[in-house]
């Protein structure tokens, strides 16, 4: 049965260009009248999404349903769909009004209906003074108004915004924001936006999507990916954040900067390792000290504007960032505290690193495309096996020659005493390591695994 709320209906979408998966079954839908962004960096997939749904590029696998019917195959220009694209694509031969009316004429619609249609798009935009401008006179906000105008001058049911104020300064990126909401809530069509700001996403959207590497990470309003993120991920890149290794202790209790706090969260277990997110806004920092959970000396205090960004080295060793309206002066012992409700819970998506691996020999063990010597074991050669090794033991070295394993720094997450870093592998697996040197995403590594550090099982244990 068709749900009437839903206009738009992503099923097991995925796109390969070539040997490289851009989306990897990609699963969500799309009420009618709302305002719902893709969020994400560079590479993740979302404009690849966003043409999938104008008509631009057909998947690999999967459907597009619009009003519950499969539009696959039906060309842009028969998608009741337009899109503004980051370049406004103006046509610099014709003036506001010609490249607003542009498409009408295509559809040969009455002059008098073309006029009375561009007219009121032109107010919808502010731009009614400006229909005889030539549109190379114009700043990029107008030629942005323009380029929305001539979207919405042909009515449709989905507006598609791809990044479309990129290219604008950040004064008249903020104007244009509070414009498009005002459009939005005026017109009452579902619009789909794409952008890499997050401060972008959650001021506009209904609904945000946050992606990563062709997968959906998470899916909801600006208040719950803000407060309560799904993975380090969505932590990390949605705004600053905290994020830090915690142990559950049991319901409503958790561990972490070597301190036991009170939380909100329950269902983890007792003694069972977390991942803890707390915004620096939550951070505390207490007048009377006698009220405070922990404390710590202030590093850095640096003006933001509207707060002091202030880092603070908690007595246990472990780095905070907290934000503030008062100064602290570096060297300045200050108690802090954390509300239960500000303190996030999230289960480890793993603890350790596990790879398949095949047993060479009583001392060799083949696992990330390459044999690496291990303890000597009993069992034979060809034996398929389950490989582990903690964070804390990967060797990543300068050069790739220097490594048994090459790989590529893909993304690092700072924990407030070391870094823990995704290196992929040109076998295209991850390795994950715990690290106290600063590296930077895109580094060419080699990895190394000694012997000791190499856990091996068999597949059932």
């Amino acid at each position: 049965m068709v749900n009437r709320d839903v206009i738009i209906d992503i099923r097991h979408l995925s796109k390969s260009f070539g040997d490289k998966k851009v989306l990897d079954d990609i699963n969500f839908y799309i009420r009618r009248g709302e305002f719902i962004t893709l969020l994400g960096p560079s590479g993740c997939g979302k404009t690849t999404t966003l043409r999938i749904i104008a008509g631009f590029v057909e998947p690999t696998e999967g459907q597009v349903l619009l009003d519950g019917k499969d539009i696959s195959g039906i060309p842009p220009y028969q998608r009741p769909l337009n899109t503004v694209f980051q370049r406004y694509a103006l046509f610099p031969h014709l003036d506001v009004y010609d490249n607003i009316a542009f498409g009408l004429k295509l559809k040969n619609v009455p002059e008098d209906e073309i006029d009375k249609k561009v007219r009121k798009v032109l107010k919808l935009v502010s731009m009614s003074d400006y229909e005889s401008r030539d549109v190379d006179s114009l700043s990029g906000g107008q030629q942005q108004r323009v380029a929305i105008a001539r979207a919405l001058v042909n009515q449709p049911k989905v507006l598609l915004l791809d990044e479309p104020l990129a290219a604008l300064d950040l004064k008249m990126r903020k104007d244009m924001q509070i414009e498009l909401k005002e459009m939005h809530e005026k017109l009452g069509i579902t619009f789909i936006y794409v952008t890499h700001d997050q401060e972008e996403a959650l001021t506009l959207s209904d609904t945000i999507v946050v992606m990563n590497e062709g997968k959906i990470q998470q899916i909801g309003t600006p208040t719950d990916i803000y407060n309560e993120p799904q993975n380090e991920f969505v932590a990390d890149f949605i705004g600053e954040s905290n994020i830090l290794n915690g142990t559950m202790l049991c319901d409503r209790k958790v561990n972490f900067v070597d301190h036991d706090f009170d939380c909100v969260d329950e269902g983890f277990g007792e003694n069972v390792p977390v991942d803890v997110v707390v915004r620096p806004e939550d951070v505390e920092i207490r007048k009377d000290q006698s009220k405070a959970e922990f404390f710590g000396t202030v590093s850095s205090c640096t003006f933001k504007g509207v707060f002091y960004q202030i880092f603070v080295n908690t007595e246990t060793g472990f780095e905070l960032m907290v934000q503030n309206y008062r100064k602290y002066d570096v060297g300045e012992k200050v108690g802090m505290q954390i509300q239960p409700g500000n303190i996030q819970v999230m289960r480890k998506p793993r603890i350790r690193n596990t790879f398949n691996g095949e047993i060479i020999d009583n001392t060799h063990v083949c696992f990330l495309g390459e044999s690496f010597e291990c303890k000597p074991t009993e069992l034979k050669a060809g034996t398929e096996v389950k490989v582990e090794v903690e964070f804390k033991n990967i060797d990543l070295q300068d050069h790739q020659e220097e490594g048994t394993v090459n790989g590529e720094v893909h993304f690092i997450l700072y924990k407030g005493d070391h870094y823990h870093l995704t290196v992929l592998t040109e076998s295209g697996e991850h390795v994950y390591v715990d690290t106290q040197d600063i590296w930077d995403k895109g580094d060419l590594v080699g990895i190394n695994i000694a012997a000791r550090d190499i856990k091996i099982g068999k597949i059932d244990e």
